[in-house]
Parts: structure tokens; sequence; C-alpha cells
């Protein structure tokens, strides 16, 4: 592989920049000898990785060894750092490169909406299906706080700045004095990132996840949004001139669960849900306050020039400003009336005051729909008078704006444990009914129960009944939904998830808890909410279809659908079924869990709508986006999906506005070629499902039998890995354990996956596949060799498993996992577990190369491969640190210093892999 090719010799330069500047801020701040330090740490660790022989591993652990706190710390911070510039140029060259190909015209690539329109005209899709796509699309990444975003949002505003710093450089021809004007501020922003902290001192809060979240709705969601869908109707508009697609449904959307994902987080409270609603709305009204105070300085015509329509004028006479100065000028009138009354529906649903006051008094807006009439008004007025051009730009973003945002920002999902539920449920019963007994009732029991209870209006809950805390918990959480329901509309909380369903009673007791606050009614079956079921598990996800029949078929809640459009969502969870059973029985299972499901909605007449639960890391789902949603099975997508976006995944998608509105398009672009064009195309055959039934019954069981069935598994997990110190490092606020148990069980998937990326063996996205292969070959031999290379050949669904394993199994590094291996203090344990990790890894590898026909990992993916040369000599040395501090933080160094270093390397890996979490 070429990777001084001309096209990336910018990065390459970039880098370069980047890691002389660091180092001469090192050298500045911290004196020659601290710079000396990490150069050798650097090439000590090259090499290391290059030959991983005694001599190298000595050399580098005597280096170590011998490094005091200070100097650790110095080291630790400066890879740290390398890491999340190494990040920075990357997204900046691939912004680059699609820039410089746009100007050449060359032909889209895949994942944009141009190619896959391309693709729908190619395939003759008639212009109604296409339309009909855009009408009842919905397509939704949902922002999640899980803990594995480390990075706190000073350093990546000043990742931003660098960034457009750089670009300035080659965007713009700059004078002498501007080239040395710009290289002097980007040494001061490298300088201001060596001085400033990471880490974040104090554990975050959840409204502190909101404020964080809400970050990249100001730097991506608000301003690229409206430009993605203007950019999509201009294109629909030169291929189908004359045709009524000027103006697109809002199917794409942003949705959330910070702040409303409860689900073993005792943090999140009625108080926060209603908090986190007030600073969506504020935010969302700031935005729209700054854009109408810009467009009224735009819309400066008067009417001694143009005539405007009598509905403008209207508008304009009720506007606050009477201002002689501009009695010629309706529009800016106008606009400053819209200004005064945003401005006042902020103070009556927030008690935001706006920087900028308005010009007089005005009545608030009583919902959104009247202020994106208003805008209509000036829309209309200046296509009527030929000023078409000029509704065209900030008018038309902020009018879709309005229509994809609304006045609440993004929906809020509420997430609860079943188990909760069952627990409210149940002592509401007590309560209301002693006759019944609901935790003693069996599954039809219950189901008979709740059924008979949906069907009246009647409520258990009283408020003359003092119920337990978790149970006051629920109703006001609920009670708080309610109300947010009235001040902000019905679309702010649309969707209730239920972790750890299995059962049909599982939905009906949300069903019933909804009533309790008038979110259903029983007199004519209207369900407030969106009710979804969460399948997580293994066994979840194989009697999913089961469930959702046997709730399908209960007439009460059937009658519910059809005031939810008779469709139904269901949540599908990749994270706990990979850490269950596996990676690749997780992604068959998944698989053959969305195949059964269509079946049964399509015999219940009712739409499905599915909801990936992926993580960043291929362990929990990850990987490319546009390739997960084309390989989905058949009938799967139905125009519809919704998938969530989690941890550091979240910062490297939507940091950069030009990277975000990409991420946004291949998300809406795979959706519609899954829908209109098939997806996966044609079923495919029965012999490749039977293989892979046959491969993942094994890989299901040489997992198991390491994870879960091994003696002393569990104790060579917690010393090879940073989970213990993950847990203490304030990266999120929800625990990182479901209870203080050390049971692999009931640990969380995310630190989980999180911890085995930190100690480069990614385990969770590769294990058992060798020994299944193996077996497959053992008993099949070449021709089932052949098979697999023709199942990769010519599924999709197969191929993107296999895709996803090789780019994991490439930033693997069993040299650096044998070094945590020593961290184990029992000798026999270590070489017993490792060894048979190490030989698995090995027959992975294998397996995978022989299946894909290569001679090495990434040969078909030179992006990666590239990424990889430029950032693992910086991210091995932070591994190599880490482990050092480890072996002294457990002896007993309990120095502020040790775990706040231990800490910083934390970060700088999971920045350096990228999709760790």
């Amino acid at each position: 592989m070429d990777f001084d090719n001309e096209p990336d010799r910018p990065l390459r330069d970039d880098i370069r920049l980047l890691g002389r500047l660091l180092g001469d801020t090192v050298r500045d701040q911290e004196g020659s000898p601290s710079f000396d330090v990490v150069e050798r740490v650097r090439q000590s660790a090259i090499a290391f990785h290059r030959d991983e022989n005694v001599e190298a591993r000595r050399e580098l652990e005597r280096i170590l060894d011998g490094l005091s706190r200070e100097q650790t710390m110095i080291v630790a911070r400066a890879f740290s750092y390398f890491s999340h510039l190494a990040n920075l140029a990357e997204d900046l060259h691939n912004s680059r490169r699609k820039r410089q190909s746009d100007i050449n015209g060359e032909p889209q690539a895949d994942g944009s909406l141009v190619r896959a329109l391309d693709r729908v005209e190619a395939a003759g899709v008639a212009l109604e299906s296409l339309s009909a796509f855009f009408r009842d699309g919905v397509v939704v990444p949902v922002l999640t706080a899980h803990p594995t975003e480390v990075q706190r949002k000073s350093v990546r505003d000043l990742e931003m700045q660098l960034e457009q710093l750089l670009q300035a450089r080659e965007r713009t021809r700059l004078t002498p004095q501007e080239q040395a004007a710009n290289d002097e501020s980007i040494r001061g922003a490298v300088l201001s990132l060596w001085q400033t902290r990471m880490l974040r001192l104090e554990k975050l809060e959840v409204l502190d996840e909101v404020a964080n979240g809400l970050s990249f709705f100001e730097q991506t969601f608000l301003p690229e949004v409206p430009l993605l869908y203007g950019a999509l109707e201009d294109e629909l508009q030169r291929r189908y001139p004359g045709a009524a697609v000027s103006e697109l449904p809002s199917f794409l959307r942003i949705g959330s669960w910070i702040g409303g994902d409860r689900d073993g987080n005792p943090f999140v409270t009625a108080g926060v849900l209603e908090r986190t609603l007030r600073m969506q709305s504020s935010r969302v009204f700031e935005y729209y306050l700054e854009q109408l105070h810009t467009l009224g300085a735009e819309l400066s015509m008067t009417t001694l020039v143009t005539t405007v329509s009598a509905e403008l004028n209207a508008l304009a006479d009720r506007s606050p400003d009477k201002s002689p100065h501009r009695r010629d000028e309706p529009y800016r009138r106008a606009i400053t009336g819209l200004y005064a009354r945003v401005a006042a529906t902020a103070r009556d649903l927030d008690m935001h005051e706006p920087l900028r006051h308005a010009i007089g008094e005005a009545p608030p807006y009583t919902q959104v729909a009247e202020f994106a009439a208003d805008l209509e008004i000036i829309r209309r007025s200046l296509e009527a008078h030929d000023s078409a051009l000029l509704a065209r730009g900030r008018l038309r973003r902020l009018r879709r704006a309005v229509d994809v945002f609304g006045f609440h920002l993004a929906a809020v999902d509420l997430r609860q444990n079943s188990d909760v539920h069952q627990r409210v449920v149940s002592e509401l019963f007590g309560a209301a009914r002693p006759d019944i007994d609901y935790s003693s009732l069996d599954e039809a029991g219950r189901v008979r129960v709740l059924a008979d209870e949906l069907a009246t209006p009647r409520l258990l809950s009283s408020p003359y009944v003092e119920y337990c805390a978790e149970t006051r918990s629920e109703l006001a959480i609920l009670q708080t939904t309610a109300q947010m329901h009235q001040r902000y509309g019905a679309a702010c909380i649309p969707n209730y998830v239920i972790s750890k369903c299995d059962g049909v009673s599982d939905v009906l007791e949300v069903v019933l808890l909804l009533r309790e606050v008038g979110l259903y009614r029983a007199t004519d079956a209207h369900l407030g909410c969106n009710v979804i079921p969460l399948f997580e598990t293994i066994a979840d996800l194989r009697h999913a279809a089961g469930a959702m029949d046997a709730l399908l078929s209960i007439p009460v809640y059937s009658r519910m659908l059809a005031s939810r459009g008779k469709a139904q969502e269901v949540m599908l969870g990749y994270s706990d079924s990979n850490k269950d059973g596996g990676y690749l029985t997780s992604r068959w299972e998944l698989f053959k869990a969305q195949t059964a499901l269509v079946a049964t909605f399509r015999k219940h007449g009712i739409r499905m709508r599915l909801f990936h639960g992926r993580g960043g890391s291929v362990g929990r789902g990850g990987g490319p986006t546009y390739e997960a949603i084309l390989a989905q099975p058949g009938g799967t997508v139905q125009g519809q999906i919704r998938v969530t976006e989690q941890g550091e995944v979240i910062g490297a998608k939507y940091s950069n506005a030009e990277v975000g509105r990409r991420n946004l398009e291949v998300l809406a672009a795979a959706t519609l070629e899954a829908t209109l064009l098939g997806g996966a195309g044609r079923a495919p055959q029965p012999r490749y499902l039977q293989a892979l039934e046959r491969l993942s019954g094994s890989a299901f069981e040489a997992y198991r039998n390491l994870v879960y069935e091994t003696p002393g598994f569990e104790h060579f997990f917690w010393e090879s890995t940073v989970i213990s110190e993950i847990a203490e490092l304030n990266i999120g606020s929800r625990p990182a354990s479901r209870n203080q148990s050390r049971s692999i069980e009931t640990l969380r998937a995310i630190p989980w996956v999180f911890s085995w990326a930190q100690c480069r063996l990614m385990l969770p996205g590769w294990y058992g596949f060798g020994s299944a292969v193996d077996a497959w070959l053992k008993e099949q031999g070449n021709d089932g060799l052949e098979l697999l290379q023709e199942m990769h050949r010519e599924w999709p669904f197969f191929a993107s498993v296999l895709s996803n394993m090789e780019m994991v199994l490439s930033k693997a590094d069993v040299a650096i996992a044998s070094r945590y291996a020593d961290l184990v203090t029992d000798p026999e344990l270590r070489t017993r577990i490792f060894g048979r990790i190490r030989t698995e890894l090995e027959s992975t590898l294998s397996a995978l190369l022989r299946i894909l026909r290569a001679g090495e990992l990434l040969a078909g993916n030179p992006q990666l491969a590239r990424s990889i040369k430029y950032r693992f000599p910086y991210l091995d040395p932070l591994n190599h640190i880490q482990i050092e501090l480890l072996r002294r933080y457990r002896a007993g160094d309990k120095d502020e210093r040790s775990r706040r270093g231990i800490h910083l390397t934390i970060n700088g890996i999971a920045a350096g892999l990228r999709n760790s979490g």
C-alpha cells in the first residue's frame, strides 16, 4: 500500500506539522529533558511493535520503570494530545478530499444522496415511490449519554479552533502577514491545548451530559440539517422539474436519550427530565432569535421599490415596531414582530430571557405551527413579488429548522428496566386491588389482568396512598412527561423504551402506567407515546417475533396502535447480545430476529420500525453505517429507522459541521437505498443460512466457554484490563455495573467492550470465530472454505460481518495485550487464559484472511490502513505507559498523579482507537 501518494501527502504534512508543534510546546513548557524522554518512549514502542522480542520488551520496561511521576504525566499527556491531534488531521483530510472531489466534479461516493438518487433513477423507481419514501420516512440518529465519551468540551473547542486555522491555510491565499498570523495562532492553540486540563475533576451529572449533547446541536445539527434538506430538494427539483419535490416533509430528525434514560441511572429524575426539556428548548429559541435578527437585517426591502402581499402587510402592522424610520420596510417590521413573539414564547415556556431584548411586547406563540405559519407568510410574499431568490436563503433554512426542531429541539426518549415496571405495577395493584397478587402471577395471568384493566378508564394510583420511593419516582417521571406534552407538544417525548423486555406483560405494564397520567385513554384507546420493547440478550432475540405476535394479537393493544398510525417500533440491542453470546452469534441472531419480525408484522398488517441500539465499537454493533443498513435483511428498513449514536462516536461524527452533515447524509442515503432498492437484495441461499447457523453455534460455544464457564476468567478480566479504573473515571453519570458485584453478568456491556479495547485485545469483536471456522473446515474441507468465500462475495450481510471483524482485528495488538496479561498476579491463571486467547486470535486471523483471500488485513481498505499507519506509533506508547501506571497503582502507589495518569491514558487510547466504546 502506498501511503505517500499525492492525495495523502497533505495528511502526512498536517500530522508532521501538528506533531512538531506539540513537540516544540513540550520542549518549551517542560524542558528539553522531558522532550527527550517522550522521544525515547516513542522510539522504543515502535521497536517493540516491530520486533516483539525479549530485548525490545526489556528496554521499554526499563525506560518506563525509570520515569518519575512527573515525567510519566508529561509523557502520558504528550501522547494523549497527539492522539487527539491525529484525529483532527484525519477529519480535516477526509473533508479536504470530499471537497476536492466535489470541485473536480467527480462521481459522488457511496453514501451520498446524489449517488443514492442515481441508483434509484437507474433502477426505474417511480417518482410516486420516491415521494412516498419522503412522505412516510423516519430517519433518526439518537444521541445517548453512555460512559465512553471521555473528551471534555473545552478540549474539543480548542481542536475545532485548530481545524479552522488549518483550513484557512489551504482554502484562502494568505498574504505573508496573514500567513505569519495564522502560524502564530496555530502555535497558540496548541499551547492552549497543552495547558488545558484534559480530564474532568468531578463526575459528570446528568445535566452536564445534556449540556454536552446540546453543543452538537449548536455546532452541527441546527445549521447543517436545513442545508442538507435544501441541497436534497434542489437535487430533486433538478431531476424532476415540475414535480412537487421542492418542499419535502421532514423525514430526518434528531433524537436523544440524554436526560430521559433512567435504566440503571438513579440520577435521572422528574426534575432532571423537566430541566432537560427546558435546556433544549432554550437552546433552540436562542437559535431562532439569532436567525430572525440576522434575517431582519437582510430583508431590508422598501415599498418604495417593491410591493408586498396583504397578509405580509397585516403581519407587519401587528408588530410592536412602530418606528417611523421603518414604516416603508414591512419585512423588517414583520420580522421584528416575530422576534418579539418568539422571545415572549421563550419566557413563557422556559423562563428564558434572550440576550437581545425585543423591541416591544407581543403575545407568545401557543404552538410552533403558528410560528411556522408566520414564516410562510413572508415566503409567499417574497415569491409573489419577484423576490423568490431571497426566500431561498436564510428564510428557507429557518423554516426547515422550525419544522424539524419545533420548540423542543430533539425528541427525548424515556427508558426504564422492565423489572422496575413490574415492581411499580405490583404495588399499585396491591394498594388499589388487594385481591390481585400481581407479582405471584405467571405471564399469562399478568397479561389477562393487564388487558382487563386497560379496558377501563379507572385509575389504580391515588394521591392518598403513600407509595415506596421507587414508585413515587416512576409516577413523577410520567406526570412530568404529561406536563411536557402540554407545554411543548407530544413530539418532545414521543417514545418509551423498555429494557430487558422479554414478554407481553412488560409492554402492557408501561401502557398501564401511561394511563395513570393521562397518556393512555381507555375511552378511545388513544396512546400518547410509542411503547417500544427492547430485546437485548440472545434468548430475547430468539423469541422476539413470538413475543410481538402475542402482543399484536391482543385486541386492546391492537386498537391502541390505530392512534400511532398502525405502526410499532421494536428496539434491538447489539451490546448485550454481544456480551451474552459473542460477536458472530449476536449478529446472526439479530439477523434472524429481524427476518422473523418482518413476517410477524406482515401477518398483523402493522408497520414495523426498527430501532438499532448500536455502539461505537464492533463489539457493540458499530461499524460503517452505510454498509450496516444495506446489509439488513430484506423488508426490515421500510423507509423508517432509528439508530443510537453512542460514546466517543458522537464527537467523531458530529463535532465538525462538514463531517456531521456527511454522516447524516450517509444515514439518509442508506435508508433510501435499502427501502427502494431492496438493500441486501435477494434472500440469501438456504445453504448460506445453514452454514452460518453452524458457525454461530460453534462460535457461541467457544465464547460462552471462555467468558462464563472458565474458572478464574472473571479474575483475569479484572486484573488484565482497566475495568476497575474505568469505573472511577469521571466520564458519565451512570454506574459501570448494575450492582456492586464483579460478575460479568452484572457488568454493563459498554465498560465490558471499552476495557477490552483499552488493552488492545478487542475480544468482544472476534472471539469464537476462529474456533467456528476451524470446526466447519474440519467437517466440510475445501468445499466448506469455498462456500464461505462465496458467502463473502455474494451475501452483503456476511461481507459486513467480516468487514467489521477485519477492522477490529486491525486495531488489536497481541504483543501489547501480553503486557496487560502480565498484570495478572496468578501465573498459572495468566498463562492458561491468555494462551487460549492468543491461540483463538491467531486462528481467527488465519480463518478471516483465508475467507477474504487476502495476504494481510485491510488490503481492501487503504483509508483505514493509512489511518493506522499514521496513528498507532503514537498510540502504542500510551498503552505501555498505562501498563506501568497500573502496575504502580495496584502495588500501592495511590498518589493522585498516578491515578490521573491512568485516566489520561484511557482518554488518549480511546481517542486514538476512535470507536472503542
